[in-house]
């Protein structure tokens, strides 16, 4: 059978002979509407534009037929409004054409909120008689054109009248998009401000990463290139090539994925302290709780930077060189250091610890991925998310306090009373797990779990007692 990208369905040839394909009138004929109705035309509509300049249907695939914007809107009672919102006026000579008809909006703007309505609503008040729904702005002439096979298929539909939005949703699906339903024509504004945003829930991640990343990078320069310099005229600018960034990335993932789960042990301590989760969390919590997911991928962008930079450690010249010149000093000195066998561990151990610790964040990173997600319950998803999680957390932790080891009390390894990246790194985390510890504590996870079900902590001043099934009296 030959494969078609339209969701056709086989029909018995005596019904094909007699089957009427649904006209369908579009007016605009750039790059949009000629892509949008060639993929009706390919899916079985019969197509019409409608156009200042009717002269071009060369432009157009044979059987297409183009006429002046009047003449179409007889054609047809579905009309898709493929032209920019600065050219609607035209349509108010048409408004007695257009009475009762199907308007599908699909313009987008040049910058978010443009106007102090959406481009569909302002369609309603040009043509009041006519049923206006917003769709299709969200896909792109490209998408159409190559079959929507590596593009983004995803439609929103809105409108008042609900037989015209299930029409303008059977064309999508027919089209082999994801049509969904996005209620009332009040949507329109959000509709068309969804193709203008850019990376809304990565802006946060990503701004707080920067500014900690520059942190860490300024504070490395201070501490491992401009002391040495100071104090012993060392030139180790060569450090900012390898050796200071890979100090950097360990304690950004570290940094990153504790601050994954902080908001959530805030969120927990703010309803043990409202005794009720029928509170809302103040606005920056509430964002950054619902960015957690982006924070964790670029906390794992760093952990691979992390990984990949320690492969090359080998092959450095700085460590070759260094390598090499105690091993003269050894054959000079006619002595070697013996075997330690803590140190062996310790080193096994580090390298252990950070393995595990990789491995499961990559699975945290690929179960986030919504095709896998969607493959899982909720009990699944948050078993991985959150168990898996703090184990993670607890691994990437303990691997940097054995890479620390004893030199943790060592005061030679302060420069101007500033310890080493890896020692920061660990304050947010061993933060994070030392709340979590606390909140797992019977005593505080018993009445977070009754809040969380609903259980609300009566006020003093309340004459109610609470009954004995952990439910408040009302």
């Amino acid at each position: 059978m030959e494969k078609t990208s339209c969701n056709e369905t086989s029909l018995p040839m005596k019904m094909k002979s007699s089957f009427k394909p649904e006209t369908v009138t579009v007016f605009g004929t750039g790059d949009f509407g000629r892509s949008l109705g060639n993929k009706m035309f390919q899916c079985g509509y019969s197509v019409v534009f409608g156009s200042r300049n009717p002269e071009l249907s060369g432009l157009h695939p044979k059987g297409i037929e183009v006429m002046s914007y009047a003449e179409a809107a007889h054609r047809s009672d579905l009309i898709i409004i493929a032209i920019h919102r600065e050219h609607y006026t035209f349509l108010t000579e048409l408004a007695e054409e257009l009475q009762g008809k199907i308007l599908v909006d699909v313009s987008n703007n040049l910058k978010l909120n443009q106007y102090p309505e959406s481009n569909a609503e302002y369609l309603s008040q040009l043509v009041p008689g006519a049923k206006i729904v917003k769709a299709f702005n969200t896909v792109s002439a490209w998408a159409l054109q190559s079959g929507t096979l590596d593009a983004s298929r995803q439609v929103f539909v809105c409108g008042d009248d609900k037989e015209s939005k299930q029409r303008v949703m059977d064309i999508g699906r027919t089209l082999g998009l994801i049509a969904t339903d996005q209620g009332s024509l009040m949507a329109a504004k959000e509709i068309e401000n969804y193709p203008l945003q850019l990376f809304p829930m990565w802006k946060f991640p990503l701004y707080l990463s920067a500014g900690l990343c520059v942190f860490y990078f300024v504070y490395s320069v201070i501490r491992d290139v401009i002391y040495p310099y100071v104090y012993e005229k060392k030139d180790q600018t060569f450090a900012l090539a390898i050796s200071i960034p890979n100090r950097i990335f360990p304690g950004m993932a570290l940094s990153l994925l504790a601050l994954v789960y902080l908001p959530g042990i805030m969120a927990a301590i703010l309803q043990l302290y409202r005794g009720t989760k029928y509170s809302h969390f103040p606005k920056w919590l509430d964002h950054w709780m619902l960015c957690r997911k982006q924070l964790g991928l670029v906390a794992l962008a760093f952990a691979f930077l992390h990984v990949i930079y320690t492969l090359v450690i080998p092959i450095r010249y700085y460590v070759r060189w260094k390598l090499n010149s105690k091993v003269i000093n050894q054959i000079k000195t006619n002595k070697t250091d013996p075997f330690n066998t803590t140190t062996a561990w310790l080193g096994d151990s580090y390298v252990a610890l950070g393995i595990l610790g990789f491995f499961l964040f990559v699975l945290l990173g690929i179960t986030s991925l919504p095709s896998v997600s969607n493959m899982v319950n909720w009990r699944e998803f948050r078993f991985i998310q959150s168990k898996l999680g703090y184990l993670t957390l607890i691994l990437c932790t303990a691997h940097t306090l054995v890479f620390g080891g004893k030199r943790f009390l060592s005061p030679s390894l302060l420069r101007w009373y500033l310890p080493p990246i890896y020692v920061l790194s660990l304050i947010i985390p061993c933060t994070v797990l030392v709340l979590k510890f606390i909140l797992v504590m019977p005593c505080f996870s018993r009445p977070l779990t009754r809040i969380q079900q609903g259980w609300e902590r009566m006020s003093k001043a309340s004459p109610k007692a609470h009954s004995g099934n952990g439910k408040a009296e009302v």
